[in-house]
């Protein structure tokens, strides 16, 4: 496994639990945040900016489609961070709300919060796991 592979995975692991645990703990807060970002030209484009970057730069070293679940799924989240910070840049206000809408974030809030924070224990698990780092087969002197 990549020191780049295991990095990345426990970076977003750590986001994701992070990130689920606050949206467990403040979901009114939450639903009302997303709200105001997607239906704010301004805030959709600084949040787009910001993905779109994310993105980017996983993708950019990390393009990896072979080796194993974790870094394919690393590879995946990047390419999904890069599409959705596309899709905040380009959709007009108009097609963003009717896309965010398609979610029905409020009534599945939980449930989202849920594969946010499974997606974060996979990955943070898998980033630090032992098993992922190389053992030394040589010869002892």
């Amino acid at each position: 496994m990549s020191a780049r592979t295991l990095f990345i995975s426990r970076l977003l692991g750590l986001y994701f639990l992070l990130a689920s645990l606050a949206m467990f703990t403040h979901k009114p807060a939450i639903v009302e945040i997303e709200a105001t970002v997607v239906h704010s030209p301004a805030l959709l484009f600084i949040v787009g900016i910001i993905t779109l970057v994310t993105g980017l730069a996983i993708v950019l070293c990390h393009n990896v489609w072979s080796g194993g679940a974790l870094p394919v799924f690393v590879t995946v989240v990047g390419w999904l961070q890069l599409v959705k910070g596309f899709l905040c840049l380009f959709l007009s206000p108009q097609a963003a709300i009717g896309f965010w809408g398609a979610f029905h974030y409020e009534q599945f809030f939980y449930l989202y919060a849920t594969i946010v924070f499974i997606l974060g224990a996979y990955l943070t698990y898998a980033g630090f796991t032992p098993l992922q780092f190389p053992r030394y087969h040589g010869r002892t002197h």
